[in-house]
């Protein structure tokens, strides 16, 4: 991996409640979810006078961001790292500590916040860092990574639209791509001329990107809902319902819209969703027609026509 140097000297990872903690004006963001960030595991070896981290839930995706800023954070420079309590907060002493740091934790609005001054000595940080890495999942047979959406199994909505899905024909996009598991299905028709992928994360994007070698397909780290596509033949899209861990409800319905917006009229629209998300009044609003194909299992498929 290219290591590169930031034309700033401290960064933020994440959103921290800026209550919480106080940041530099020039504070650079390294989230892979802000598209537009740069990117931690590229930055080169004590490359950042300070960082601050609003830690990830899951451990893998967690010890990973911790072990790549560590790396990054010059000796004697400052991490800050916080979480929720119950989202992995309680957690991030003892994850510092066996990282070889002495740590000053303190605990306000539900979330505990750990300080630490990185040690000149070297620290274990490999294994974190291997942990956390892209991966070859022989299961999946995909390249994937902690933290991205079901990163280690296809998840069942997928597997219902993939199982599904009529052969497509003309030009098209997925809205929040993932892995890329239906922009695969969609181009085993010769019919499909392109599509593009489109994923508010980056390591879904990156990861996309390798498991999809086909020269009608392309990559877009954006927010789906901002696409800015127009006069396609089909959209395709299992979009997410939740936004730092809470249910979101509007993030699917702002999926629907954004949808509408790029077909031309007739072109097609497949949707599914967990069965309790209110998304038929938006489609109905939205779209000509609309026809629940599918309803088992907690899951429903849509196929709306604009």
């Amino acid at each position: 991996m290219n290591k590169s140097f930031l034309p700033f000297p401290h960064a933020v990872y994440g959103t921290p409640p800026p209550d919480l903690v106080d940041l530099p004006d020039n504070a650079g963001q390294l989230s892979p979810l802000i598209p537009g960030s740069a990117s931690l595991e590229a930055l080169s070896d004590a490359s950042l006078q300070s960082l601050c981290i609003a830690a990830p839930q899951g451990s893998l995706e967690r010890r990973f961001v911790l072990g790549h800023g560590l790396r990054a954070v010059a000796p004697g420079g400052e991490l800050t790292v916080l979480a929720p309590k119950d989202k992995g907060g309680s957690r991030l002493a003892g994850e510092l500590q066996d990282f070889g740091c002495e740590v000053a934790e303190t605990y306000k609005s539900r979330q505990r916040i750990c300080r630490v001054v990185r040690p000149d000595a070297a620290l274990p940080l490999k294994p974190a860092i291997q942990a956390g890495s892209p991966i070859l999942l022989d299961g999946l047979g995909l390249w994937t990574q902690p933290g991205v959406f079901s990163w280690d199994r296809l998840d069942p909505g997928s597997a219902m639209l993939m199982a599904l899905l009529p052969d497509l024909s003309g030009d098209g996009i997925d809205l929040g791509c993932g892995l890329g598991f239906l922009m695969r299905k969609a181009l085993t028709s010769a019919k499909v001329t392109s599509i593009a992928g489109f994923d508010i994360d980056r390591r879904a994007v990156e990861c996309a990107s390798h498991n999809i070698v086909d020269e009608r397909a392309s990559f877009h780290w954006a927010d789906a809902r901002k696409h800015g596509m127009e006069k396609l033949d089909f959209v395709i899209s299992n979009p997410p319902f939740h936004s730092d861990g809470v249910e979101q409800r509007s993030l699917g319905q702002d999926f629907i819209r954004a949808a509408r917006a790029a077909l031309r009229r007739g072109g097609v629209f497949w949707l599914v969703a967990n069965r309790h998300l209110p998304y038929e009044a938006v489609l109905t609003k939205a779209f000509r027609k609309v026809e629940v194909r599918q309803d088992q299992n907690g899951y429903k498929l849509l196929e709306a026509i604009a």
